[in-house]
């Protein structure tokens, strides 16, 4: 297969996805949208750019299953578009200009190649495995070792896992004063990408589904962030609970942080 091909009409296709976004953004009523669960929103714009991204995808690679956050959710042993197709809903919907669109072609439990694009400012993240990450067709350096005092920490809130919540926020206080500061933005895609970039250098949270990291998975990799549960046992997209993520030592130390304030469980 050639992939450097494929990854070109994934970039289109998402740009495609993207004006259609856009389209919409700021002239949705404020509070619009339906809740699928509790603080956790969908519009039709969501739904709307899954089937422009999955009709899109299932022509390139016809016989790949689709992993959707709206529609489909099938998996096989072959070819999965792993796909997000607006990560970042609450920010769209409020009219905050920071989400995304989340591209991944696994085959098996291997990630390929992953395509991230922020439309509001078309900032492209792209991977090929092993053939390194590129941040709008610059192509991004090894991140170096740097103490947890020296980085600046993205996260998620637990809205999907209160049971969590006293542990996250024990966990944040002390991360917040061994570090630079804590950022949430809304994204989990971007906030994974941006450590990869180095524009953040760690990032923590609980029950992030495949959709919400699996594009960015490939970058951490490819710039040699580490990467493992709270408990430091190996990530795996399908089935932990806890990711924590980002340059060496900086994720060593909130590794550790983690893992103290969550238990081994994560």
């Amino acid at each position: 297969m050639d992939l450097h091909g494929v990854l070109e009409k994934v970039k289109s296709l998402a740009r495609r996805a993207g004006e259609y976004q856009l389209s919409h953004f700021r002239f949705l009523d404020h509070g619009s949208g339906d809740a699928k669960t509790e603080m956790e929103y969908v519009s039709h714009v969501d739904v709307e750019s899954e089937h422009l991204l999955r009709d899109g995808l299932l022509q390139i690679i016809p016989e790949a299953d689709f992993f959707g956050e709206e529609t489909l959710q099938n998996r096989g042993t072959g070819y999965t578009w792993v796909v997000d197709p607006l990560d970042g809903t609450t920010n769209f919907l409020s009219g905050l200009d920071h989400w995304s669109i989340s591209v991944a072609l696994l085959h098996g439990d291997e990630i390929l190649l992953s395509v991230i694009l922020k439309p509001c400012n078309d900032e492209t993240f792209c991977a090929i495995r092993n053939l390194g990450a590129y941040h709008n067709n610059q192509r991004m350096k090894p991140v170096p070792p740097l103490p947890l005092s020296q980085a600046l920490i993205g996260t998620g809130f637990p809205y999907r896992s209160p049971d969590t919540s006293e542990a996250f926020f024990s966990c944040a206080r002390e991360v917040l004063y061994a570090s630079r500061g804590i950022r949430r933005t809304g994204s989990a895609a971007l906030d994974l990408c941006y450590v990869a970039a180095g524009f953040l250098q760690g990032f923590f949270e609980v029950d992030l589904m495949p959709y919400d990291a699996a594009g960015a998975l490939l970058f951490l990799r490819e710039t040699g962030c580490g990467l493992s549960e709270f408990s430091g046992k190996p990530y795996s997209l399908f089935s932990s609970r806890s990711l924590v993520a980002g340059f060496p030592q900086t994720w060593e130390t909130l590794q550790e942080i983690c893992r103290r304030h969550y238990g081994d469980g994560f």
